[in-house]
């Protein structure tokens, strides 16, 4: 699909969207930083983090050296939503709900990227085992490719990374009602563990090796079928590995289907689906090279001749399109902005 001009300039809103992290010394606060440092229309003004605060960001982690001269906080609740109108909270699972109502009753807006608020509180104290503490708050699931209404959202649940590729792989078909059953089989680099090592990404368990967990029990499957549902009722599969890279996820969906399709007409489902999605391309047999570093998601297909099953392959970074990159382009939508600003970079290929 062609792309209309990708020269984006900043807004005339005026005054710059003033932003807090909390949880800035994870994979994906530290890539929340590198993307928004160069954002023209953002100031950060307070970055979170227990064990380093006082410490420059640069001194802590070089590759933000010269960028900023940001230091790292231990603040209140009420300090950083004094400083910030929108807060990405960048914990792990079930800290988030213990910062998110307070954020909001003085407020700020918000961009959660843990799981805290992607599935209904029933759900999610299923699949996550614990209670929530705060339950029955609406946030809009910030996949916008398929929720446009982020533009209007106090509180946003940035999506999993797992369900992000799977979901873009296959919503323009289950769209379409032509599936059956959708089987994912996604590849994942290590950082998609996060920053504390594990048994899955201690790099002798990893290195020269693939590692299936979760087969059947992976707790983003829930994700999955609560968005693909909304669109038909189809049945979904999933099994997640750990693969010896950083970054990326490459996603494979056997779909099989209700009834027969050409070629052409896949290519047109995707095609209508996606027309002014700036950030998911359609074409060819996607590659993690090529999304690396990016806010992409790539994705390709195959009939498979004689059969009921369509291959779909989808591949994004999973820190960026798969977390923070996502997270910023919910972010502009919230404020007005195009959704490509400080977002339309090329994967670091090779």
């Amino acid at each position: 699909m062609a792309r209309e001009d990708i020269n984006i300039t900043p807004s005339d809103r005026g005054n710059m969207i003033r932003v807090g992290i909390i949880g800035g010394s994870g994979y994906t606060g530290l890539e929340l930083m590198r993307i928004l440092l160069s954002h023209p229309e953002v100031e950060i003004t307070a970055v979170t983090s227990r064990r380093f605060a006082g410490r420059r960001l640069g001194d802590v982690f070089p590759h933000l050296m010269h960028l900023t001269d940001l230091k790292f906080e231990d603040v209140s609740l009420e300090s950083i939503s004094n400083r910030a109108d929108i807060v990405f909270t960048a914990v792990p699972h079930t800290r988030a709900m213990e910062y998110v109502p307070e954020i909001l009753r003085r407020g700020c807006r918000v961009i959660d990227l843990s799981a805290d608020y992607r599935l209904n509180t029933r759900v999610y104290e299923k699949v996550y085992g614990v209670k929530h503490r705060d339950p029955g708050r609406r946030a809009v699931y910030g996949l916008c490719e398929l929720h446009p209404d982020v533009r209007d959202a106090d509180l946003v649940a940035n999506p999993g990374c797992y369900p992000t590729g799977a979901i873009l792989a296959a919503a323009p078909l289950v769209r379409a009602e032509v599936v059956d059953r959708v089987i994912f089989d996604a590849k994942s680099g290590i950082s998609g563990a996060g920053a504390e090592p594990t048994n899955t990404s201690h790099f002798p368990n990893l290195a020269e090796n693939i590692k299936p967990y979760r087969i059947t029990t992976h707790r983003h499957h829930a994700e999955m079928t609560q968005e693909l549902r909304e669109l038909d009722p189809a049945r979904i599969g999933f099994t997640p590995h750990v693969i010896p890279a950083i970054r990326g996820i490459l996603t494979t969906a056997h779909i099989l289907l209700r009834k027969p399709v050409e070629p052409d007409e896949v290519e047109a489902i995707f095609d209508g689906f996606y027309d002014d999605k700036p950030f998911v391309r359609v074409g060819g047999i996607p590659d993690l090279a090529s999304v690396r570093g990016s806010n992409f998601c790539d994705i390709g297909f195959e009939l498979e001749e004689g059969s009921d099953r369509l291959v779909v392959i989808s591949a994004i970074d999973n820190l960026v399109k798969g977390a923070s990159g996502q997270a910023v382009q919910n972010m502009n939508l919230m404020f007005g902005l195009d959704e490509r600003m400080g977002l339309m970079v090329p994967g670091l290929f090779p």
